[in-house]
């Protein structure tokens, strides 16, 4: 099991489902890839699964964990802000993966409204607007 620390409260979880949104251009998908391959080099309960467009989805994501022997799954949303796909299609298919799967799931906030992507992100963009002041 591994914590996650998100806001004030900490999640003790089997497995993490990166959820990103999907694309049919294997450009967009690379970046994803290649994030959840690193962080699988230390924390090898951790996944990537696409919510349409590629695979894996998050059923078959969902799928391989609870065969790896995870019973308790957090999906972390790598979207900037809980539009209508984490406000409604998300959770109906979460709320049927664990009938499913008799797995406990949990869905995580979105990363965009996680502190340190914000201070992030606003870093990066002040960066931006002092390199093109000067």
């Amino acid at each position: 099991m591994h914590k996650l620390e998100i806001r004030q409260f900490t999640m003790t979880f089997d497995h993490t489902i990166l959820l990103a949104h999907g694309s049919r251009d294997n450009n967009w998908l690379q970046p994803f890839i290649a994030l959840t391959e690193r962080l699988s080099q230390s924390a090898t309960q951790v996944s990537l699964a696409f919510m349409e467009l590629a695979e894996p989805t998050l059923e078959q994501a969902v799928i391989q964990a609870r065969d790896q022997g995870a019973q308790s799954i957090a999906v972390l949303p790598l979207f900037f802000a809980a539009g209508k796909h984490l406000r409604e299609d998300v959770p109906t298919m979460i709320a049927g993966l664990t009938e499913e799967s008799g797995v406990d799931i949990t869905l995580l906030p979105p990363l965009g409204e996680h502190p340190l992507f914000i201070a992030t992100v606003e870093g990066i963009v002040r960066d931006l607007l002092q390199s093109n002041a000067r």
